[in-house]
Parts: C-alpha cells; sequence; structure tokens
C-alpha cells in the first residue's frame, strides 16, 4: 500500500502541477518553436532538479504508435514480479505469430526457442512489432495492461488494439494512445522506482536506456549522458518520451504529434526535425 500511495503522490504532482511552477523563459521558447507546425503537437517537460515545468496542449489526447510499448513493458514486469512468468524462461516462437514487417522476431522458425529477456530486448531496443504483440498478449492482452495504467492513476494512456472494447478508439489513435503529461508520468514513475517495485523499475529503466532509434532526440544528448527513451512513429503521428540524466540536470519530456502533414519518412520529416530542436533547446537551456 505504501508503494501504490507514493506513485499516486508522484502522478499527483505530475498530473496537477501541485508544488510545481511553470518555467516562464522557457514556456515562451517551446511555445514559439512549435509554433506553425502543420500538424497537432502537444509537449510536456519536467526539470526534475528545479521541480519546473512546461506544458502546451500536454492533455491532448496524442496516439503513442510504439510508445505504447512501454505500457506492454509495464504489463510484462507485472507477471514477470507475481512469478507467472521468467525473465529467463525460453519461449517457442510460433509463425502465427508474425505480424508482417521488418522486425527480427519475424525471420524466426516456427517453434524456435528465445528467452523471455531478449524478446522484450527486441520489443524496447529494435522497436520489434513481432515481439511486442507477443509479449501483450503474455502479459494477460490489453485488458490487464490497461487495467495496471488504471492502477497508476493514468486516466488516458491505455492499449487499444487487439483489446475488447477499444475498438472505436484503436480506430481514432491506433494501437494505443496517451497525452504528453501522462507519458512523462509514466517514465516519472519508473525513474522514481514507483511501478511494481524498487528492483522492477531499475530493471524497466535500463531496458529503456538501450534504444536502437537514437537519431532524432536522443541525437541532440551527449553521448555520455545516460538516456532513457521510447519513441513512436506512423505516416501522421511521430513522438518520443525521453528521460535525460547529466551531470547538471535531470528532465523527463515528451512530444506528440499527430495528424501531420509531413507523412516522409526521411530525416527531413517536419516532426523528427522538430523533435530534434526541442530536444536541442532542452539540453542546451538545462545546461
Amino acid at each position: 500500500m505504501k508503494k501504490i500511495f507514493l506513485a499516486f503522490c508522484i502522478l499527483g504532482t505530475v498530473l496537477t502541477g501541485y508544488a510545481q511552477k511553470t518555467d516562464k523563459r522557457l514556456q515562451a521558447q517551446v511555445t514559439a518553436l512549435l509554433n506553425g507546425f502543420n500538424g497537432d503537437v502537444g509537449v510536456y517537460v519536467h526539470d526534475l532538479q528545479k521541480n519546473r515545468v512546461i506544458a502546451v496542449n500536454a492533455d491532448s489526447v496524442f496516439p503513442t504508435a510504439s510508445m505504447v510499448k512501454m505500457q506492454i513493458l509495464t504489463g510484462i514486469m507485472d507477471k514477470i514480479n507475481r512469478n507467472e512468468l521468467d525473465y529467463h524462461q525460453k519461449i517457442v516462437y510460433k509463425d502465427s505469430l508474425l505480424y508482417a514487417g521488418e522486425d527480427i522476431l519475424g525471420s524466426f522458425k516456427n517453434n524456435e526457442k528465445i528467452e523471455l529477456g531478449k524478446v522484450i530486448m527486441l520489443m524496447l531496443t529494435t522497436s520489434d512489432n513481432t515481439a511486442s504483440l507477443w509479449l501483450q498478449s503474455l502479459a494477460g492482452t490489453g485488458t490487464r495492461i490497461n487495467e495496471l495504467m488504471d492502477s497508476l492513476g493514468l486516466k488516458v494512456t491505455r492499449v487499444n488494439s487487439r483489446t475488447a472494447g477499444r475498438e472505436p478508439n484503436r480506430l481514432q489513435y491506433g494501437w494505443g494512445q496517451t497525452s504528453p503529461r501522462e507519458m512523462v508520468a509514466l517514465m516519472e514513475m519508473i525513474v522514481n522506482n514507483k511501478v511494481i517495485s524498487d528492483s522492477v523499475s531499475q530493471k524497466m529503466l535500463r531496458l529503456l536506456g538501450r534504444n536502437f532509434w537514437d537519431e532524432h532526440a536522443i541525437s541532440q544528448i551527449p553521448s555520455d549522458v545516460f538516456v532513457a527513451s521510447k519513441n513512436g512513429a506512423v505516416d501522421a503521428s511521430r513522438s518520443e518520451v525521453l528521460f535525460v540524466n547529466g551531470k547538471k540536470t535531470r528532465y523527463i519530456f515528451c512530444i506528440c504529434t499527430k495528424n501531420n502533414k509531413d507523412k516522409s519518412w526521411d530525416r527531413s520529416n517536419e516532426a523528427w526535425v522538430l523533435t530534434e530542436k526541442l530536444s536541442k533547446l532542452l539540453w542546451e537551456y538545462y545546461n
């Protein structure tokens, strides 16, 4: 009960702004940066050192795309914590699990064995969709994962795909949905060891620190700084959440976009360029 109470204290602070003040100078800079974006954009930033925040459309609901894998991670780690699964157990891949694409796991042969922890690594590090959907099922489906999100006080962060009763939401938002404020809240609870247990939260943070997709927000952070992150992208939505643990500063930020006019997949995509500019602005401001 103490763990749950502390988690809700952290969440209440993040979601209500209690005991937090807006960094007005940075707020003006971020607002100016976002101005003119051809789509809908939301940002939430929490400076953990000074307990200052920035919020622009922070409570609007956006597609998670692959950021949903943080929610799935929570579900699978809950199963491991309950001893219903073991991190190092071997599980058997079946052709029926294939989600068409360029995933590593999808190249496995039918009945090939793989360690559960490696499937988790593929989900987070390479954003492997076949691995992610397999883990979503093993976690108890989106229904159980959504119960966990609700227990953490997250009201709009949900898994939609392959989840009973969520079809209208899937049609609107895709695989999952969240808000910038709630995505930061989830990351902050992990950082503060308030998801499931201290040891589980610490394991989750280490796993989130191994992102192969490091060419956007992460690219603006010096390579000797620890970053835990998850990003997501579909044609008209690009989003990213980062915890940055620098020598002089610690902060978490999330940028979400939707209804993007630019649906290209090269480095010059408008949303990705904006994400890089925001990350650079924050790093330089705090340092």
